[in-house]
């Protein structure tokens, strides 16, 4: 009988996560201090991010982080989660090659944000802190903070972008469910929010609009930290247990993967598949493609320009080196919510950069094909965002097909979509539309 899925045991779960800063030949450049314009800190992240995470932010030198005992624990509440062969979608396409997803919906928030949530909620407590505060767009990223707020008892506000608010109104009760207070954004609770609606009344919102008022709010209450789901690099360090993990679980099936493949918002579900495989490719050379998958509509890193931007529309955070369309814009209203972002991390900007990473961009009802066709295949409705990488592997695969070849192709299945119905209903209803960037 042919193994399916891949399971590790309690222990072979790892204990440390990976630092790829400590392997990069260019390190990523500086962050920037948004007045003044000078190289920052750790320290100079203190007021806005817990500490630790802060000097996490700038660790270059370390490439192994150890993960605390009580993160550790909570992780094998739900991890390791199964990396999969999808025989189903092989058989659909007909195709020569071998597909493995990395299924990160079985979490208890049904996605892959849990990973970071639960060390930036343990450093927080660790630290004192009572308050945190967040962004979210389709809403994965606010409810695992919300769950992990609540495990370790800090309150949670969570900024939701008012357009995933609108659209995605089960996200939002899950939220409230686990006591977080959830505000569409731009909202008028905060400077930030007040001067965007004073200038577009009419503005549906954005992540950088919602990350402006999170970084307000902290900034102004007391004993309070923001806290964020991608793009950051301590973000990107976190979600590595879900390669390394990978990277055991594809030796279970005797297999490597030729080419891994994940969706791409800020960076945090591709870093944490990427990085670790990425390793063996900054040291030994071993030859994997990596390709970041983003929406046609939000396309940062296929036609942005590499840049010192703000990782906000106000202007609150660090200076960041990054593949931008620039903080001012304003993404449509597509449904994968999670990657409406205007730029990349700068760990990920860097190694675009260097030609280590491939990027390729999607419309969204091409991905909605490939949800339909993963769903009937293989049984999970995915999340829009993960449909992404779904798209992009079917798109492989019968290239395989093509040129009968027989790779081995790993993506990320970040979350379910079982809260994104609306969304669906509106692609099985033929409703829905492409909303590519204008020239």
């Amino acid at each position: 009988m042919r193994q399916k899925r891949f399971f590790l045991t309690e222990d072979q779960i790892p204990t440390r996560w990976y630092n790829i800063q400590a392997d990069m030949r260019n390190k990523p450049m500086a962050l920037k201090h948004p007045v003044t314009g000078k190289e920052m800190t750790a320290e100079d992240l203190f007021p806005i991010f817990c500490e630790e995470c802060s000097r996490q932010e700038f660790n270059q030198t370390d490439a192994w982080i150890e993960i605390p005992a009580k993160v550790r624990e909570m992780y094998t509440y739900y991890r390791s989660t199964p990396l999969v062969r999808a025989y189903g979608l092989e058989e659909a396409l007909d195709t020569p090659a071998h597909i493995y997803f990395k299924n990160e919906s079985v979490s208890p928030v049904g996605s892959h944000k849990l990973n970071s949530a639960l060390a930036q909620a343990y450093y927080c407590k660790q630290e004192g802190v009572t308050n945190v505060t967040t962004e979210t767009g389709a809403g994965q990223w606010g409810t695992a903070l919300s769950y992990a707020a609540k495990l370790f008892g800090l309150e949670a506000a969570v900024y939701q972008v008012k357009i995933s608010y609108e659209q995605k109104p089960y996200r939002r009760n899950m939220m409230q469910l686990f006591g977080a207070q959830v505000t569409p954004s731009p909202s008028m609770s905060t400077r930030a929010g007040k001067d965007i609606l004073t200038a577009m009344p009419n503005h549906q919102g954005s992540l950088g609009t919602a990350i402006s008022e999170a970084v307000e709010l902290a900034r102004t209450t007391p004993n309070c930290k923001y806290t964020l789901g991608s793009v950051m690099s301590h973000v990107s360090l976190h979600q590595t247990i879900i390669g390394l993990e990978a990277e055991l679980q594809m030796q279970m099936a005797g297999e490597y993967p030729d080419e891994i493949i994940a969706c791409f918002g800020g960076g945090s579900n591709f870093s944490g598949i990427a990085f670790p495989f990425m390793r063996h490719t900054l040291r030994d050379g071993r030859k994997t493609r990596y390709i970041a998958v983003e929406p046609a509509s939000c396309p940062k890193l296929t036609k942005g320009k590499f840049m010192y931007d703000y990782g906000d529309e106000a202007g609150y955070t660090p200076l960041m080196p990054m593949y931008s369309l620039g903080h001012k814009f304003r993404p449509a209203n597509i449904h994968a919510g999670g990657l409406r972002y205007h730029g990349a991390g700068v760990i990920v900007s860097q190694l675009i950069k260097d030609g280590y990473i491939e990027a390729m961009d999607m419309d969204q009802i091409e991905v909605f094909d490939a949800c339909t066709l993963f769903a009937r295949a293989e049984g999970i409705i995915p999340a829009p965002e993960s449909g992404h990488a779904i798209a992009a592997t079917i798109r492989r695969a019968l290239e395989c097909k093509e040129k009968g070849e027989s790779k081995v192709l790993l993506f990320n299945l970040t979350g379910h979509g079982m809260v994104d119905m609306v969304a669906y209903n509106q692609y099985l209803s033929g409703n829905m539309i492409n909303l590519p960037l204008p020239e």
